[in-house]
């Protein structure tokens, strides 16, 4: 595969032993469920006057996030999406959210 797309800002180097670092091929670790720090808001800004539930602070890969969307979204039977550390889940379902996180050990949740 052919990467120089993201060797943009390398020019030159006539080390013969260099080898480009990409700071973005190593995944964040998640934290522990008993570590994080998820805040449950409620938000309707940007969203035509519909409430959702918004989970933020989630420290992790990925693919952990999605994992936590799609238990979140399953449980409270309603839509949503996660990306960049933030699970929406559709509607007011921030008492539920938290329920949910505590019995699955995430203990440092609250609700804003």
């Amino acid at each position: 595969m052919n990467d120089w797309k993201k060797r943009l800002n390398i020019v030159y180097s006539t080390n013969p032993d260099y080898h480009y670092n990409d700071d973005n091929s190593q995944d964040d670790e998640t934290l522990d469920k008993g570590k994080q720090l998820l805040r449950i808001s409620l938000d309707k800004r940007n969203r035509k006057g519909k409430a959702v539930t918004l989970i933020t602070g989630f420290i992790g890969s990925e693919e952990d996030l999605q994992e936590l969307s799609k238990l979140l979204k399953t449980k409270c039977g309603v839509g949503g999406s996660a990306k960049d550390g933030e699970i929406i889940v559709q509607g007011d379902n921030r008492q539920k959210v938290l329920e949910i996180l505590q019995k699955e050990g995430y203990a440092k949740s609250r609700t804003i």
